[in-house]
């Protein structure tokens, strides 16, 4: 009596197909990184020096910083929003409505699980180098050099992965590319004013400020001075840990969406 061959049982995110799903991304990369890069570092070094030189001339200190310290470990916020949730909603929607990229990765020995994730740590690690930008920018307008900005590139990888994932969620959700707008206006866009980037959240009303401590960009804002300015204690703990809950239920979000969106 033949006996079936056992097949061997893939763990769960194989590194191969993470490698393979990551490796094509970089390949695709390749071939518009430019425009990407540019797009993603000009526009918060424009923010930057607009709000840093403009409300500069006007205030000179915030919250005990000097004006264009304070916007420019800020502007890291804008960074990890455009160039993690925007790039995700838009080339997953096109992936897999228009080009049907994923049909064709899926077919490999991919599930959606690696290919979600894959897409969203690529995504982290372009976040983690853009990061950097607006920090270098600051410093030559007089933001003090420290050891804590090392660890910038890694807060904002981390960041970029939770809003990477989110991205990823509200293109499986969404049924056309022009229903981005009301994600865009109705959440992103006040979630980015009021993250503490070019104010501080203590001058809002008491009822905003409660709304501000669930925005993760605040967190993002938070943690990134907390490194530049050396400020430890158990409030950068809390901005952490919200950090890695946000990317925690970000990514499952994306991946059970687009299990409903690829599967069923």
């Amino acid at each position: 009596m033949a006996i079936a061959p056992v097949r061997r049982r893939l763990h769960r995110l194989e590194p191969t197909a993470l490698q393979g799903v990551m490796v094509r991304e970089i390949v695709n990369f390749s071939s518009f990184w430019r425009s990407s890069t540019f797009s993603s570092t000009v526009d918060p070094t424009i923010y930057l020096l607009a709000f840093g030189f403009g409300f500069g001339s006007l205030v000179s200190t915030v919250a005990g910083y000097s004006y264009i310290d304070f916007v420019g470990t800020g502007i890291v916020a804008t960074t990890v929003l455009f160039a993690g949730a925007f790039p995700a909603m838009y080339s997953t929607f096109v992936k897999y409505e228009f080009q049907h990229t994923y049909d064709a990765i899926l077919a490999a020995p991919v599930d959606t699980e690696e290919l979600v994730t894959g897409e969203a740590l690529w995504i982290a690690a372009r976040v983690g180098v853009y990061g950097t930008v607006p920090m270098l920018v600051a410093m030559i307008f007089g933001l003090n050099p420290s050891w804590g900005m090392l660890l910038v590139p890694l807060i904002a990888a981390l960041s970029g992965f939770g809003w990477a994932s989110f991205g990823i969620f509200i293109a499986a959700k969404a049924d056309k590319i022009e229903s981005f707008s009301y994600w865009q206006s109705g959440l992103l866009t006040p979630m980015f004013l009021v993250a503490g980037t070019f104010f501080p959240l203590s001058g809002l009303p008491e009822w905003a400020q409660v709304l501000g401590n669930f925005n993760p960009l605040f967190h993002c804002v938070q943690l990134v001075r907390d490194a530049v300015f050396g400020i430890w204690g158990w409030a950068a703990v809390g901005h952490l840990a919200f950090l890695l809950g946000f990317g925690l239920v970000g990514w499952r979000l994306a991946v059970r969406f687009m299990e409903r969106k690829l599967i069923l």
